[in-house]
């Protein structure tokens, strides 16, 4: 019997509101005969690995006490949604705020820069020519696809004002080997 998607949102919906965490998404599939469940969640704040461990603890303690969701064994994964997730709500594009983004447009025009500021209708992009910074805005509606890259290079100080992150934030992404976490 395969594991009900629906049934296993609901029963970790509680447990993951009660940390303060939003429930992005939970993923039910099938790998070698063995039902895997995937629970991704996220917050303002970010996750930690021990958050994720006690969250992981409860929800599989709940899962096997019901055994209306499948008497076979399973695979738990809890997670944060990590690179590479498309960023669909306005909130996805809060939490990403000064990381780097590649947009494609519903029109199809593509659009690379750092994420600024962000409301429930349009996000500024912050965009680095050569050195000089520019600000575009961008309708939420108007975003066919918006990814966060993988980015290993070092922004510049203006860039990251530009995006609205404070002195501490724009220490840690310049350098993040050094600066106080």
């Amino acid at each position: 019997m395969t594991i009900d998607r629906t049934r296993v949102r609901e029963l970790v919906g509680e447990f993951v509101t009660d940390r303060g965490l939003d429930l992005e998404d939970v993923i039910v599939s099938t790998s070698a005969g063995t039902d895997e469940i995937r629970v991704i969640v996220d917050s303002d704040a970010g996750t930690d690995l021990d958050l994720l461990g006690e969250l992981t603890r409860d929800i599989s303690d709940a899962l096997d006490t019901h055994d209306d969701l499948s008497d076979a064994p399973y695979t738990l994964e809890v997670t944060s949604p990590g690179v590479g997730r498309p960023l669909t709500l306005p909130r996805h594009w809060r939490r990403a705020r000064g990381r780097k983004v590649a947009i494609r447009g519903v029109d199809g025009a593509s659009i690379v820069g750092r994420i600024g500021a962000v409301d429930d209708e349009t996000v500024e992009i912050v965009v680095n020519h050569r050195g000089r910074i520019a600000v575009e805005s961008v309708r939420l509606d108007a975003v066919d696809r918006a990814v966060v890259e993988v980015d290993f290079s070092r922004p510049s100080v203006a860039e990251l004002t530009r995006c609205g992150l404070d002195d501490a934030e724009i220490a840690r992404r310049r350098d993040p080997g050094t600066a106080e976490l």
